[in-house]
């Protein structure tokens, strides 16, 4: 038997009594199963780091190489590439036996799940034992990824294609409605948008003034006024200050007298006023308004709101990406704000739920003539623009061009969208009130 070949020092940390026989079966039989048909390789998503001894992970590693190679493989041609690594496999005689172990290749699919699931349990275990030695919110944040990605390795879709045609065959004579996203409120932006698709991560951008957070709280005041939920994370502004911002928007009163509305307000501003408060009480909103939140503190919340209404639409805001905390230590600032926006865009498809991030553009654009933004405008923009399904920058002539002032025109330039088209949606602002109507 090949597994009283094994000695103690041939397991992977962790295993001081090594792996249960069943796993230690599997492996062998894979190894035996690739000698006997060499093709079935192929057909495997296992990688070496999978296996949970080291002289068969050391074999396999082999394996691999050969087959990139495009060269056969058999003991020979495994010896061969194995070189001085040979004695630490236990030598010719273990592959030998490996080579005439598996009398068949029939039943690899399940012994490689459970090469699989075995790997899973040791790595998070590995997690959980850090955790516990080091016990912090990183570290806690850097175990719940392990897991995350722990659930996701492996996964082998096994619709067949009949499945797949006859779902696109359906498609064909369903009519699924102008757009199949939620519906961001303007009709221009439905268009190019079809509305803000579920599980998408969605960069707002632009330079100081421009208008980012009031757009960005006008599209979350049109799902709410058509029962959707939201949740608004500022780490900016006070929560009352965005309210105040939604309350002129609904009432129309200018903000500058919600400063002090005892004093500016007029009966008539009174009476509105407080039925925007009655519709803005109704509305399924919250506002988180701490000033240090982190990838960890924005998930919690989204996935308390996700368990409390499931089936309703759910959108996300966020402003704004350079503020929320960084925990984990990085190399560059830049591969630090990709870690938060490849952890929002994981979050995104999790829940699915669209998030809408808002990020600052970086200087470059006040140094050039046309003032208008570009992708590579984006602060620490590589992975921000890798991370992103849709991204949308605004511009404001009138901000630039004081001769222009009272044309209130806001260009929402959507430069990049995974599945759909690029371009421009105009609108008219009215920033005394932060109000957008569609052109």
């Amino acid at each position: 038997m090949i597994n009283n070949l094994v000695e103690e020092n041939q397991y992977l940390p962790g295993y001081q009594n090594g792996p249960q026989d069943e796993t230690l079966y599997a492996e062998n039989m894979i190894l035996g199963a690739i000698l006997l048909e060499p093709k079935i390789i192929f057909e495997l998503i296992l990688e070496p780091d999978h296996f949970s001894m080291i002289r068969n992970r050391l074999i396999f590693g082999a394996m691999v190489e050969l087959r990139q190679e495009s060269r056969p493989i058999d003991p020979i041609t495994i010896l061969d590439k194995l070189g001085s690594e040979i004695e630490n496999v236990g030598g010719v005689s273990y592959i030998t036996n490996l080579a005439v172990s598996c009398p068949t290749t029939a039943n690899i699919e399940e012994h490689q799940r459970i090469v699989m699931e075995n790997y899973k349990i040791r790595e998070l275990k590995k997690g959980a034992a850090v955790f516990l030695n080091n016990a912090s919110m990183e570290e806690a944040e850097r175990f719940y990824q392990t897991y995350i990605q722990i659930q996701e390795l492996g996964l082998i879709q096994k619709e067949k294609k009949q499945d797949l045609i006859m779902e696109i065959y359906d498609d064909l004579y369903e009519d699924k409605g102008e757009f199949q996203g939620i519906d961001t409120g303007y009709l221009s932006l439905n268009k190019m948008t079809s509305g803000w698709n579920k599980g998408d991560l969605i960069i707002l951008a632009a330079r100081p003034s421009m208008g980012k957070t009031a757009f960005a709280l006008s599209l979350a005041s049109k799902v709410c006024e058509k029962g959707g939920v939201v949740d608004i994370f500022s780490l900016e502004m006070p929560k009352k200050q965005l309210a105040l911002r939604m309350l002129s928007s609904i009432t129309r009163i200018d903000g500058a007298k919600w400063k002090n509305p005892y004093r500016y307000f007029n009966e008539q501003d009174q009476g509105n006023a407080n039925q925007a408060l009655e519709i803005f009480y109704k509305w399924n909103l919250q506002i988180q308004d701490q000033s240090r939140q982190t990838l960890s503190d924005l998930r919690a919340q989204i996935q308390k709101t996700k368990r409390e209404y499931p089936n309703e639409d759910y959108l996300v805001v966020i402003d704004y990406l350079q503020l929320i905390t960084i925990t984990g230590k990085h190399d560059r600032h830049d591969l630090a704000v990709g870690s938060i926006t490849s952890g929002l865009k994981q979050i995104a498809r999790q829940y699915e739920v669209p998030i809408i991030l808002l990020s600052q553009l970086s200087r470059g654009v006040e140094q050039r003539m046309d003032k208008r933004p570009r992708l590579s405008d984006l602060r620490d923009s590589g992975n921000i623009e890798q991370d992103a399904d849709v991204v949308m920058m605004l511009y404001r002539d009138e901000y630039y061009n004081k001769e222009n002032e009272g044309n209130n025109l806001l260009e929402v330039d959507i430069v990049k969208q995974r599945n759909g088209p690029v371009g421009v949606v105009k609108f008219l602002f009215e920033k005394e009130v932060g109000r957008f109507v569609g052109i």
